[in-house]
């Protein structure tokens, strides 16, 4: 293992100065709220969930602002304090993000990296303030079911039947505020994925698309640090869901891989055998939404103490789908620990 100048192997950065978690925040939909997790997202949209709004699209930009000003708050910053915004969404020239950063008033960087967009922020917000160049950055992504379900798939209006494998876009946003000390937990290290086509071209299977790049940056991770699944309590990947994960298992195991301590934010953050949504959740909210209530908690209250944290983004379009090509995948991960 060869470590210099912050960067171990070939893909993975070491953060030395380990940026911390100043402040999270994340809402849900109501249909994320009546899953498992429920309780512990910060705030939840009326039934009517274009929250006020003329359109879906504007009350997905909504959930992007108003994760940022919340974790800000509990970051005890104005929005006006931060350093840099870097986030994005599912839609075209991630205009939920675009919309949103001029109610936040900081330098922002737009990303999109599909449903990895999360953990992509993070990797490149954690450099950052790492390398001294930050003294906070803000990192957020949001998604929304109807939005997507339009610019994807199909107009709701059309009631088109949904097959098996079909994942469910979470309407949901996160944010979190990295700070150059006093966060807790801390961010040690970054590994950054390769984009990795295995051939899959069904735009209703993107758990099957993203697993072998889950695979690629899981194995990278690994040989790179030098750490096993044992070294984590979790191994959390963004929006397999059920069949993504099932996917990257099988790929693992065929390496003498085994992950007993494997956790999908798709797969928990609905009931998938009552809720109908078939795959399990999806979407860059999913991940973000999951990761800043659920998971941020039990690194502060000491439950979990070392998480790997990898979001997975499918990097399709509508064009691509309809001229038939396949769907190239990306995932990146994060060191996400307690701070003793």
């Amino acid at each position: 293992m060869n470590i210099s100048m912050g960067k171990t192997g070939q893909q993975t950065l070491v953060f030395e100065n380990k940026p911390g978690v100043l402040g999270f925040a994340s809402i849900v939909g109501q249909k994320e709220y009546e899953g498992p997790l429920g309780d512990g997202f910060d705030m939840t949209l009326p039934k009517d969930d274009t929250w006020g709004e003329d359109s879906w699209e504007k009350a997905e930009c909504k959930m992007f602002a108003e994760a940022v000003k919340m974790a800000a708050g509990k970051a005890g910053l104005k929005t006006t304090d931060l350093q840099a915004l870097m986030g994005g969404d599912l839609l075209n020239q991630i205009i939920s993000a675009g919309f949103a950063a001029p109610q936040i008033g900081a330098p922002f960087l737009g990303l999109y990296g599909a449903c990895s967009t999360m953990a992509e922020s993070l990797l490149i917000a954690a450099s950052m303030v790492n390398a001294g160049y930050l003294d906070n950055a803000a990192c957020a992504t949001c998604s929304h079911f109807s939005t997507a379900e339009r610019q994807y798939r199909n107009p709701l209006e059309m009631g088109a039947q949904r097959v098996p494998v079909a994942q469910w876009t979470v309407t949901g946003a996160g944010c979190t505020i990295l700070g150059a000390s006093g966060g807790n937990p801390v961010i040690t290290h970054g590994t950054i994925g390769k984009v990795i086509d295995y051939g899959i071209a069904d735009a209703n299977n993107m758990g099957a698309a993203m697993a072998p790049a889950a695979y690629d940056t899981l194995k990278t991770h690994f040989t790179d640090t030098g750490r096993n699944p044992g070294d984590y309590d979790l191994i959390v990947t963004g929006d397999l869901g059920l069949f993504g994960t099932q996917a990257l298992k099988d790929l693992l195991k065929e390496d003498g891989i085994e992950l007993p301590n494997h956790f999908d934010c798709g797969v928990n953050i609905f009931d998938t055998e009552n809720q109908d949504v078939h795959g399990g959740g999806s979407g860059c909210g999913c991940a973000a939404s999951v990761l800043n209530s659920y998971l941020l908690t039990k690194l502060q209250d000491g439950t979990l103490n070392r998480i790997l944290f990898m979001a997975t983004g499918a990097l399709l379009s509508p064009t691509t789908t309809l001229q038939g090509e396949t769907i190239p995948s990306v995932a990146h991960a994060v060191v996400i620990e307690r701070s003793n």
